[in-house]
């Protein structure tokens, strides 16, 4: 139904039919149009800076300080987290406690992954404390324990407790990671190494010349989970505690692995590991040891790390006392320098590019590495 209304003209008077729907419709169709072009502009401009800083958004791995065991922590620009070992039980939750306070300087509430390289007491012993403290949510592991020990079995036996009824996954080599915002490949799983080399790797190793094996490691090191991490163009390697004679199974006679950009310095730097046809071969650009103060960066090690081709620095957790000035990292490199519990964390930021830096909140030194 059409509605009319009379207007007189200035003329003579003489009604003038008009319709008033018909004209403001065709206002508010030209009013509609304007402001959904004007909606439009405003949208794209706040989108514009909002999708540069995702896509600028860096990796942050936060190196746990756990007193000689391993705790290292992922959060990836999508918001995912992967957690790699939970560090030691007892000890009044002290390790789960610098866990919970690492994930919360990254702003998530909850570690969407956690990988246990191992079950030794120093990797996954902080389990069960952990789950207490903290929302976790899927468990990877290599399967059942292989040490076959009355501390090993029990030590197993509360892990497996712990995860009861959580999300499990168990890997194998040449397996990938179900984390988002970054590709994360396992190499060693259960005492068995990739097949075959990772892409742009399988180059003959000179760097095993000379090398022989040691003797043979029964024990759950030698079934560590070890991870290849590419973000962008960066690669971060992290064996877990794999031991020699595994080692040389992954990189000899030809490197499987490729270069690394970021080293976690294995089995916390102790010569049970750290051969130089890995170490050499991998040619870190920094290499992080994941020690304590009486444990790990032995000097042995230490050597062979500080020898490796292109290595521009070493940074630690702890002071090595048997080490010395001469098998130690500089001060500013060092999150803790003595034995007291102080508990400082190394922060490492990466972006695409390859380019990263390194964060001591001891003294908070930083020092950037750029992009190749």
């Amino acid at each position: 139904m059409r509605l009319l209304f009379r207007k007189k003209t200035a003329q003579g008077g003489h009604a003038v039919r008009h319709s008033p729907q018909r004209v403001s419709g065709c206002k508010c169709r030209l009013g509609v149009r304007i402001l959904a072009v004007f909606a439009l502009a405003v949208l794209t401009l706040s989108l514009v800076p909002l999708t540069a800083a995702a896509a600028n958004k860096p990796l942050e791995i936060y190196f746990v300080d756990v007193e000689g065991g391993q705790s290292t922590l992922f959060v990836t620009p999508a918001g995912q987290s992967l957690l790699i070992d939970t560090g030691w039980n007892y000890n009044a939750y002290r390790d789960a406690i610098r866990i919970t306070k690492a994930a919360k300087l990254a702003g998530i509430k909850k570690i969407d992954y956690v990988l246990i390289t191992h079950y030794h007491q120093d990797h996954v012993g902080g389990v069960p404390q952990l789950i207490a403290k903290f929302p976790v949510g899927t468990f990877i592991d290599h399967g059942p324990n292989r040490e076959e020990t009355a501390a090993m079995n029990h030590q197993y036996e509360e892990y497996q407790k712990a995860i009861a009824g959580k999300n499990h996954i168990v890997v194998k080599p040449g397996d990938q990671l179900p984390i988002k915002g970054m590709d994360a490949v396992v190499v060693s799983a259960d005492g068995n190494i990739i097949e075959q080399p990772l892409p742009g790797a399988g180059q003959q190793n000179a760097n095993c010349e000379g090398v022989t094996e040691k003797a043979s490691d029964a024990s759950e090191n030698a079934r560590s989970v070890g991870t290849v991490i590419t973000f962008g163009n960066l690669r971060i390697v992290d064996l877990g505690d794999l031991t020699w004679n595994k080692e040389l199974q992954l990189m000899c006679p030809v490197n499987k692995v490729g270069h690394a950009d970021l080293l976690v310095v294995s089995h916390h730097g102790l010569d049970q590991s750290n051969s130089p046809a890995l170490v050499h071969a991998l040619q870190p650009r920094v290499a992080i040891f994941d020690n304590g103060a009486k444990k790990g960066a032995s000097p042995s090690a230490w050597d062979i790390v500080k020898s490796s081709p292109g290595l521009q620095d070493i940074w630690q957790l702890h002071f090595a006392d048997a080490g010395g000035s001469e098998h130690n990292a500089q001060d500013p490199f060092i999150a803790n320098i003595n034995e007291a519990d102080t508990g400082y964390y190394l922060k490492v930021t990466a972006r695409e590019d390859g380019s990263f830096d390194v964060f001591n909140p001891r003294n908070k030194f930083s020092k950037e590495y750029p992009a190749k």
